[in-house]
């Protein structure tokens, strides 16, 4: 049994198993206080509070993710070079700082219609998706720098302990009495905040001097990094936003969809341990011009990504809507069908998401934003064709997700760069690669 899980454990990338733990508690946490939120409230109250944990899983994400991703990336670099962190933090908080600024400026001025629209006329409720907003800006921005420094075990500390916090706020809520939408939607506010104070003084005692950064180095690919992210998150949430807008009545069906989103979504919480680590692996074979090492890590990804999806996904079709119903207190609103969409759409995002890291790698950021966006087109065209909502909106998540791989598999076979040359640190002196499994990779 140890050498079983010896060898799984090396095929995975550096970093893997110290996220883990982390990467569980803080999966947990989105059953605990969905199930809990369930319970506790209204139809309606329900149907907001999934409406706005669905915006913060897919608009949050997608604006604030690529600021991890970007920063993994040039820290890791920085590493190999011996070049400290500091500057990078210092750049990369301002940069956040004015994107989150950006995003809580239109939240204001949109308030009144975004309210009307997607939360019953509750102001409140877009008070709190500012908040939960800024709880990702902070939590992605310390993240991504203590992943390319290498940091997992503070990485991983930050995952367990905004996780714990939504668990414990949420049972805290119940236990209080406090039936109201607002209150569990601050917990998306308070508890990243919170966890990112609490591992602020490791962060900032690992960063140390160096070189400063240019602009253009934070900035050159981020802008398409973001739109590819927004598009994937449209992809995998949308679901339940294009139920609220075809049916925006039916709070039971909202409410279902999102429920039996986060069950077939649970392979996806696990795969979210090895993003951490993915992409400098990934880019320390790419930097060492050793492609078969690089095809090797895609074989073995995928091999995991396809046992994460039968693990995940046969209990959530044959179970799924009696899961809901006792976990979340949900109604009766889908069949296994839907649970088979929604589990087959999960796959194959994971497998774009693995892809779309070589992309990265590979500083094909545009062609990664073309396939999200076929991807994108083809959802689009099933939501609104004519048929039954559910039916309509489970098929378009998992169709919409097998066009970006498919779409990305064309892309690699056909402009799968040659090996790359090692980074130099001047006339004659290569660099090698970062023993944490992320190599430096120029612009």
């Amino acid at each position: 049994m140890k050498s079983l899980l010896s060898r799984l454990t090396a095929a995975l990338p550096p970093g893997t198993v110290a996220v883990a733990g982390g990467t569980v508690v803080l999966g947990a946490a989105s059953y605990v206080h969905l199930g809990v939120a369930g319970y506790s409230l209204s139809t309606e109250a329900v149907a907001n509070v999934s409406v706005l944990w669905t915006i913060v899983m897919a608009l949050g994400l997608g604006i604030f993710f690529p600021i991890e991703q970007e920063l993994t990336r040039i820290v890791a670099a920085r590493v190999v070079l011996g070049q400290g962190a500091a500057p990078v933090l210092r750049r990369a908080t301002l940069l956040t700082a004015g994107i989150l600024g950006t995003t809580l400026l239109l939240l204001a001025v949109g308030a009144g219609p975004i309210a009307d629209l997607l939360f019953h006329g509750d102001r409140g409720l877009v008070a709190a998706l500012g908040g939960a907003f800024t709880g990702m800006a902070v939590c992605y921005l310390t993240r991504g720098v203590l992943a390319g420094l290498g940091r997992f075990g503070a990485y991983g500390t930050q995952l367990a302990v905004d996780g714990g916090l939504r668990i414990a706020l949420a049972f805290g809520c119940a236990v209080s009495g406090l039936h109201s939408a607002l209150a569990f939607s601050l917990v998306l506010a308070v508890a990243p905040v919170a966890a990112t104070l609490i591992t602020l003084p490791a962060l900032l005692r690992a960063v140390e001097p160096g070189e400063e950064i240019a602009w253009r180095e934070l900035t050159g690919g981020l802008g398409l990094l973001i739109c590819s992210t927004l598009l994937s998150q449209v992809v995998v949430n949308a679901a339940v936003m294009s139920t609220k807008l075809l049916a925006p009545t039916d709070s039971v069906l909202i409410a279902a969809l999102l429920n039996a989103l986060v069950l077939a979504r649970v392979p996806l919480f696990v795969f979210g341990s090895l993003q951490a680590s993915l992409l400098g692996g990934l880019t320390a074979a790419y930097t060492a011009g050793d492609r078969a090492a690089f095809s090797a890590m895609l074989r073995r990804i995928g091999v995991v990504v396809g046992l994460l999806g039968l693990l995940g996904g046969v209990p959530a079709t044959a179970l799924g809507p009696w899961l809901i119903e006792v976990l979340f207190h949900a109604k009766p609103a889908l069949g296994c069908l839907d649970f088979f969409l929604l589990s087959a759409g999960t796959v194959a995002y994971m497998f774009a998401m693995v892809l779309g890291q070589a992309l990265m790698v590979f500083k094909r950021h545009n062609l990664q934003l073309l396939c999200w966006a076929i991807g994108t087109v083809v959802l689009i065209g099933i939501t609104f064709a004519p048929g039954d909502v559910a039916v309509r909106v489970t098929l378009a998540y998992a169709l919409g997700s097998l066009a970006t791989v498919l779409g990305m598999l064309a892309v690699l076979r056909l402009r799968f760069p040659g090996a790359a040359p090692g980074v130099t640190e001047g006339p004659g002196h290569k660099v090698a690669a970062s023993p944490l499994g992320a190599g430096a990779v120029g612009e």
